[in-house]
This record gives structure tokens, C-alpha cells and sequence, in this order.
């Protein structure tokens, strides 16, 4: 089917005037619209939606919570007034014989892999050994996921830390990273790199991570 246009040009009229006469012409390119229609957004199923939600939060153990927004004060800031990396660390009496147990427990697994969602001597996630840290050590049950974690236990300030407080470190973005303290500024975790170590609060890559922690004792 062809498609017509109507053009016009001046004609015959009288003097003083202008006469428009017009013809039927085949719509060329430049006729059509310069830009396609928009085409629907793509639907998606949402039930595979739900699926694929459901099963992520089975097994991310330290994935899925930020304790504050990026750019805003930290609960210790907000709490002291003094930034988390400078606040002094004068926590109460130590507990030696919490440090002893959770020591044991670090030393039977050290070295240990790290492996996403794990919760056995294979290879651990970060709240997976301390599950079993807290289980084994301390004959206490905590949540399985860092997102249950920071939603109990009492929040803890960064200068009033003891003995077998969980803490917690803002690792890429809204992921979340946890350890159990030992005091003198040490804490042992599941790292994804090394597995079951220790490492120092006052590391720099931990100092400018390190989030809140929360006590379960």
C-alpha cells in the first residue's frame, strides 16, 4: 500500500493574492517519524523472584545489613561524639577465663578456609564460626546470619568492648563482616581470604570498617 501526502505551491490568483493549489505525493522518509515507538519494559515472573530472594538469605551468613548509611555518623559518633577510630578502649574488668575458652576454640580451628554459607570444620562464613566459636567455647546459641546478629544482642560502644562482644565491620557497601573480641584490641573471624584468624582492631583496614558490636553474654 502506498502512503500519500498533500504538498502545496502558490498558483494562479488574483492580483494581490496567493492561491495554494495541491497534489497527492508517495510519504517519502523524510515523512516518518524520526524515532521508533517505545517498546514495553520486560515482565518478569514473580515468583523466580521470590525464589532467588529466598534462597540468598539462606546463605548469606555475612552478607545483607548496614548498621548506618554511608556518610552519616557512626553509632559511636553519635553515642561519644568521638569517632570510632579514636575512641579509647577502656573497657570494663577483662574477663580472662571468656579469652581462654574462645582461645581454645580459635586454636582447634585456625586456619581453617573460608567458605560462603559453611558452618563446619570444611570451611566456615564469618558468623558460622562464631556460631560454633559461641556453641563450642562458650555453650551459648547465637543467630546464624550477621543480619539476625545485629538485630539482637545489646549494642555494645566501641570504648566499653569485653571479652566475647561480636563485632562488626561494613565491608563492601550494605555486606556486612563479623569477629568475636578478645580483648587488648584482637578479635579471631572467618576472613574470605586467609579463613579462621586473628587480627587487630587497630589495623587500619579494620579501624576504618569497623561498624558496632553487640553483646550476647
Amino acid at each position: 500500500m502506498t502512503l500519500f501526502t498533500r504538498i502545496g505551491w502558490p498558483g494562479l490568483a488574483p492580483r494581490g493574492k496567493v492561491a495554494i493549489q495541491s497534489v497527492d505525493r508517495p510519504l517519502t522518509m523524510q515523512d516518518k517519524p524520526m524515532f521508533p515507538a517505545e517498546e514495553p519494559a520486560p515482565r518478569y515472573h514473580l515468583r523466580s523472584l521470590l525464589l532467588i530472594a529466598s534462597a540468598s538469605f539462606l546463605l548469606a551468613g555475612c552478607a545483607g545489613y548496614q548498621s548506618y548509611e554511608a556518610g552519616s555518623a557512626s553509632p559511636i559518633a553519635a553515642t561519644t561524639g568521638q569517632n570510632p577510630s579514636s575512641a579509647p578502649n577502656d573497657a570494663p574488668t577483662r574477663n580472662s577465663a571468656v579469652t581462654a575458652q574462645l582461645q581454645q576454640v580459635y586454636q582447634r580451628y585456625q586456619g581453617t578456609p573460608y567458605r560462603y554459607g559453611g558452618t563446619t570444620p570444611a570451611g566456615f562464613d564469618c558468623s558460622g564460626f562464631i556460631v560454633t566459636a559461641y556453641r563450642e567455647g562458650l555453650n551459648r546459641n547465637v543467630p546464624r546470619t550477621t543480619e539476625m546478629m545485629l538485630n539482637e544482642g545489646q549494642f555494645v560502644r566501641r570504648d566499653q568492648l569485653r571479652e566475647g562482644d561480636i563485632v562488626f565491620f561494613r565491608i563492601g557497601g550494605k555486606e556486612q563482616h563479623a569477629g568475636i573480641y578478645l580483648g587488648d584490641d584482637r578479635f579471631i573471624h572467618s576472613a574470605s581470604s586467609v579463613g579462621v584468624t586473628e587480627s587487630s582492631l587497630g589495623n587500619a583496614y579494620w579501624q576504618q570498617r569497623y561498624s558496632q558490636a553487640r553483646r550476647f553474654l
